[in-house]
């Protein structure tokens, strides 16, 4: 049943949003529960002002490279959990990662994702053997000359120092949900409080840190609240929601997909509560027919660009428009023109990123002071 919800209501949060004023967890909690397709568009225009205030029209581009589906773990949700036999599972050589980071940066992303599940090959006795990944970082650096972001999972703290020294400018290790009975069930075996303290020093050491929240896992409305505050207090950079898609070979292959309103209504709230983040809208999900409503409710990057012809695989839907091209800077470039955004320039991008560093800094000193 639609609940119509009082008019004056929305408009004061979303006034108090606008006048940037941090939202509390009872008016987050009725944004989310929000049904009435009038009010949802008022959300949505919202957030797109917000982007506006702080990025124009301009968004940014994030090529994929996801160079090993081998993982240790078994992740209920994940196509590529250990368990998993309907999984194709590969390594990629070192030049070939390059190439593709090559062939992604002369397309025009402003960054390259080198994504890889939990490989036994490089996390032997919780050790990645001969800096492997550190190599890697600075190879692609150095062939393409953009910002490296880094999402390995929960990796050793000498080796997020040794990746940040190689290059690295961000750290992704999504939590899920920061509800820890509910990742105990999506994530058996692994650790809730080793997750998020890996973010919290890698925010230390200099990276930006990216955190996610899958919907449509069996999380609360209450849940999304309290992952929206700790994302706050995290200091994350970018923040995202993204859909979940059942999984063949997966526990959770009989679930009910996630719809895409509350992946949309919870990337909207995200941008009124952080209005100067970065908010991705994944190509992973929906492909290139699901971007324009996830730009339309906030979102000003577009990830997981993956190269054709590489063989390379995505996450959510493994193949998902690849082999078509239809995951390029080419054809983002003219889905954008519609909606009335363009491509931003690399120099955009690394301006962004110097002045998160700095307020990252200055947040630090704070903390160290208040100590």
């Amino acid at each position: 049943m639609i609940q119509n919800y009082p008019r004056h209501k929305l408009s004061g949060i979303l006034e108090k949003a606008k006048r940037e004023e941090i939202l509390a967890g009872e008016e987050i909690a009725f944004l989310l529960r929000l049904e009435q397709n009038s009010q949802i568009k008022d959300l949505f225009q919202a957030a797109r002002d917000l982007r506006h205030r702080y990025f124009g029209d301009k968004v940014f581009f994030y090529g994929f490279i996801y160079i090993s589906t081998y993982c240790r773990n078994n992740c209920n949700f994940c196509f590529y959990r250990r368990a998993n036999s309907h999984s194709v599972r590969y390594r990629r050589e070192t030049s070939e990662i390059i190439e593709a980071a090559r062939q992604l940066a002369d397309s025009g992303v402003h960054l390259i994702d080198l994504t890889l599940g939990e490989d036994p090959r490089y996390f032997h006795d919780n050790q990645l053997g001969d800096s492997q990944l550190v190599h890697l970082v600075n190879a692609v650096k150095t062939a393409t000359g953009l910002p490296i972001m880094i999402s390995p999972g929960v990796i050793p703290d000498t080796m997020l120092s040794e990746l940040a020294e190689a290059g690295a400018s961000w750290y992704a290790c999504y939590q899920e949900t920061h509800n820890p009975v509910l990742f105990k069930r999506l994530r058996p075996g692994q650790s809730y409080a080793a997750r998020l303290t890996k973010k919290k020093l890698a925010r230390k050491l200099g990276l930006l840190i990216e955190e996610g929240l899958l919907c449509g896992v069996g999380e609360s409305v209450a849940d999304v609240v309290e992952s929206i505050d700790i994302m706050r207090v995290l200091g994350a950079s970018q923040v995202r929601a993204m859909s979940f898609v059942p999984q063949p070979g997966t526990p959770m292959q009989s679930s009910k997909a996630s719809n895409d309103l509350q992946e949309l209504l919870t990337l909207a709230i995200l941008r009124l509560v952080f209005p100067d983040r970065l908010i991705p809208a994944s190509l992973d999900v929906a492909g290139l027919a699901g971007l324009q409503k996830r730009l339309a409710a906030g979102a000003n990057v577009v990830t997981s660009l993956v190269p054709p012809g590489f063989g390379l695989a995505g996450v959510a839907q493994s193949s998902l428009d690849i082999a078509e091209a239809r995951r390029t800077s080419a054809s983002i470039c003219l889905a954008l023109k519609k909606l009335g955004l363009r491509a931003a320039s690399t120099d955009n991008y690394l301006d962004w990123i110097k002045k998160r560093r700095r307020c990252i800094m200055e947040d630090l000193s704070k903390e160290k002071s208040a100590c």
